[in-house]
């Protein structure tokens, strides 16, 4: 039987004290000298190095933090931007850059010497190791590559690829033990990958898919990542061996910004960057977590005290949850794909009315929706999937009639036809799965049975579902997927199914038979919401969430609606647009936030 700290990542704690949520908080610190972006970042919190970049021209200029102030030291031999970058404040290394180039140089505290060449010219590799001892891992070649390279101080020997080509990613650890996460492939990605000192193995994504950011970590198990994307973004996540969780934000959101690569998740440092329009940043922050002890999703403990009984806590989202306004968005919209979470998604394609289908795309940050590109082919009751820069788009119904086989792809900022279409036309979809391994489960009508997975580039059929369905919802990965309710010839239906990646498995009813319940939302089989949809008749505010056994009725939506946009997870969901029960297309949005809480499992 595994043990806590095999599935966890951590043990069962005892304190006197309960801990802290792990949030962190950032704090303002001294401006750096020369403002820059493109920059390398290394060293630790209170000694770091922040070394060439754009400003907006290409400098070689080269400032050291001692904890408190900047100070300009000698300068690097080549001016460059987006240098792969690890080390020490005394000891620190730089490959690569822009314009490409296989420059290589070191630093011994004063003075910056140039050694052995790179194995070939490369433009923002991730670096993570010490000056003696590193790793260099993907970067852009062009095109992007999977080569990894290890550095003993003077020269360089080819390594294992990793799976995913990407640069301007982060990293942290050592050559027998590292992780990796993010960076661009060209569009952003949330991949993560470790490495065991002989083979590199994906892992849990990062919550936010991201490039031009930076990190800060000591090992394969502890690695904040903070800032990045051309949006200029400010979320931070911490990487606790397991999987990443959202903390504290930057106070200025930014990209293409410095970091102490080889400082640690605890205490980290941020610098200079440009914004969102890319104009340079001079700004320094502090990271710091609390001295005292701290707790992470899903976390358990013991709390003793003096003259009282012992008793086991946990920290997760355990409370009531309930729907709240969210931005509207710029008009109404129903029978739309959707993808991405509560605080990043993008909505595209759909219907405005019962005779006008439409193309438009529109991007949610948690507040307020703004326009993005249209989509190539105009349809409805369409299927989406992934992330807001990583989504995927197939199926659905064709102006004046008929079903779609066409697949695009999203980036973040446009859409691109893939030539991989589904063997089947059809629409009324269930999605699940990323923008690279996703599932088409049932649809069209007449309802079928009929499932297909997605590779990134081609679709193949996999094993049928058993009740032969469409306009189901659907939750989780490729290789553990949920698909519920949906409508048979005869009657709407709640009949859910389990898929664990080789065959589907009837498990528990939902309480409220429905149909297009926005397409469900959630990250795994075992974890899902169900939210409106139509019911026989009409249309329902119901709400489920589904914990791996069985579905409980949770709070209702303010307004009861199907055909909606759906996505995140069963803790934190977000539906839009959609018709009501008077079939009245509708703009506005509902957020579905469960809060977290401590939880005292026993007093004995």
């Amino acid at each position: 039987m595994a043990e806590y700290k095999d599935i966890k990542g951590y043990t069962i704690k005892v304190t006197d004290t309960d801990p802290e949520v792990y949030a962190g908080s950032w704090s303002s610190g001294a401006n750096i000298n020369t403002a820059r972006k493109g920059l390398s970042g290394f060293g630790t919190a209170t000694a770091a190095i922040a070394a060439t970049g754009n400003s907006p021209s290409t400098v070689n200029s080269v400032e050291s933090w001692n904890g408190s102030a900047w100070s300009e030291v000698n300068e690097v031999n080549t001016a460059k931007f987006y240098r792969g970058n690890t080390g020490t404040a005394t000891a620190g290394l730089l490959i690569g850059g822009a314009p490409s180039t296989g420059d290589v140089e070191e630093f011994d505290g004063t003075n910056w010497t140039e050694t052995a060449n790179y194995p070939g010219n490369v433009t923002g590799p991730i670096l993570l190791g010490i000056q003696t001892a590193a790793l260099a891992i993907g970067g852009d070649v062009p095109p992007y590559t999977t080569a990894t390279n290890s550095y003993n101080g003077s020269s360089f020997t080819s390594g294992t690829a990793i799976n995913t080509a990407r640069s301007t990613g982060i990293g942290s650890g050592s050559t027998t033990a590292a992780i990796i996460a993010g960076g661009t492939t060209p569009s952003a990605t949330a991949n993560t990958e470790v490495w065991n000192g002989s083979s590199w193995t994906e892992t849990s994504e990062l919550n936010t898919a991201r490039d031009l950011f930076a990190g800060s970590g000591a090992s394969n198990t502890a690695l904040l990542g903070f800032g990045g994307l051309s949006t200029a973004v400010a979320n931070t996540e911490n990487w606790d061996g397991t999987t990443w969780t959202e903390v504290n934000d930057l106070n200025t959101g930014r990209r293409e910004l410095g970091g102490s690569t080889n400082g640690t998740n605890l205490s980290a440092l941020a610098f200079s960057g440009a914004n969102s329009g890319g104009t340079v940043q001079s700004a320094t922050e502090e990271w710091s977590f609390p001295s005292t002890p701290a707790v992470q999703t899903g976390q358990v403990w013991v709390k003793t005290a003096t003259g009282a009984s012992s008793v086991f806590k946990g920290y997760a989202a355990q409370g009531t949850g309930a729907f709240a306004t969210g931005g509207a968005l710029p008009t109404v919209k129903s029978a739309h794909g959707f993808a991405g979470i509560q605080t990043a998604g993008v909505a595209f394609a759909g219907a405005t009315s019962t005779t006008a289908k439409v193309a438009t795309s529109f991007e949610y940050n948690g507040t307020a929706w703004s326009n993005a590109e249209d989509v190539n082919t105009t349809r409805d009751l369409c299927a989406g999937a992934g992330i807001q820069t990583a989504a995927i788009l197939f199926g659905g119904t064709l102006p004046p009639g008929g079903h779609s086989t066409a697949t695009e792809i999203y980036d973040g900022t446009d859409w691109t036809t893939s030539p991989g279409t589904l063997n089947t036309a059809r629409s009324r979809i269930g999605p699940l799965g990323t923008s690279t391994a996703t599932l088409a489960v049932a649809g069209t009508p007449p309802a079928t049975s009929s499932v297909e997975s997605w590779n990134g580039s081609a679709w193949t059929e996999i094993a049928e579902i058993n009740t032969a369905r469409m306009n189901g919802g659907a939750a989780g990965i490729q290789t553990a997927g949920l698909f519920f309710g949906g409508e048979t010839p005869s009657a709407v239906q709640g009949i859910t199914e389990k898929w664990d990646g080789t065959a589907w498995t009837e498990v528990g009813d939902m309480n409220t038979a429905r149909q297009s319940s926005g397409q469900g939302a959630g990250s795994t089989n075992t974890a899902a919401i169900a939210i409106g949809g139509e019911v026989s008749p009409g249309f329902t505010a119901n709400s489920e969430t589904y914990n791996g056994t069985s579905w409980t009725e949770v709070a209702n939506l303010s307004q009861a609606r199907g055909y909606h946009g759906c996505g995140g997870s069963q803790v934190l969901a977000i539906a839009t647009g959609g018709r009501n029960p008077g079939s009245t297309f509708l703009a506005n949005t509902e957020e579905w936030t469960v809060p977290f809480t401590t939880k005292t499992f026993s007093t004995d």
